[in-house]
């Protein structure tokens, strides 16, 4: 029998009262992640998003996710995505009923604009099977990193949706209708030296993490605070 997927234009189309019944399909296995790194890696690609990025400058909504379900078709398994990424669209506000504890692309309406895959071992098709599904899905651009090369030379391979198939981004790893890029990064997250993918802008310039912002006003408030010392005024305490 022949997976029945949900195209965009029949998603748009279709009322929520014949979206498919989610009550059987099973949402969380409570398999744990790969491993340390992985575990920090989808940290690293997730919650700068939220701390940092102002998507287009326009403050799109988006979403991002790590390791949640993927699920795109009525009678086929999810796909489970390390990080997702999808624009214009919004988080439900209640995430506790089953509807909405994983993407449905039924219900936002739209497969994710992003899927980035961590390399842990040579038994995950990250270059294969995902590559192909991720394709038929219509998902936009497709990312692998394999920090060990397990599947080849390249530790960061990137793919942009051209008909109904991958072509490899052979430039800079760069999203233009997101604004948003991927680069290699070699440096210190959290408590872990390494080599990590991270986003970069525009202007190639690193979307920060939390704690980097809140050091980075920090530094800028204390020279502020200097360059006033010097010009004779005492800056008051915050």
């Amino acid at each position: 029998m022949a997976t029945e997927t949900l195209t965009d234009e029949r998603l748009q189309a279709l009322p929520p009262e014949l979206w498919p019944k989610v009550d059987p399909l099973v949402t969380e296995d409570d398999t744990p992640v790969d491993n340390v790194f992985s575990e920090k890696q989808q940290r690293l690609l997730t919650e700068p998003l939220f701390s940092s990025w102002a998507a287009d400058g326009s403050k799109r909504s988006f979403v991002a996710m790590a390791n949640v379900g993927l699920f795109f078709a009525i009678r086929q398994p999810p796909f489970v995505p390390d990080v997702l990424l999808s624009l214009d669209v919004e988080l439900p506000e209640n995430v506790h009923i089953k509807a909405h504890r994983s993407y449905f692309v039924w219900e936002y309406g739209k497969p994710p604009d992003v899927v980035i895959e961590i390399v842990s071992n040579k038994e995950g098709g990250e270059d294969s099977a995902k590559l192909a599904g991720y394709a038929r899905l219509g998902v936009r651009y497709y990312v692998i990193f394999d920090p060990e090369k397990l599947l080849g030379a390249d530790s960061l391979r990137a793919y942009r949706l051209e008909g109904l198939h991958f072509q490899r981004m052979d430039e800079q790893v760069w999203f233009p209708d997101i604004r948003l890029g991927l680069k290699l990064w070699q440096g210190r997250y959290e408590d872990l030296d390494a080599e990590w993918l991270r986003w970069v802008d525009a202007e190639t310039q690193w979307i920060p993490t939390g704690c980097e912002r809140a050091e980075a006003e920090r530094q800028h408030a204390e020279r502020l605070a200097e360059q006033l010392r010097q010009l004779g005024v005492e800056p008051r305490e915050p």
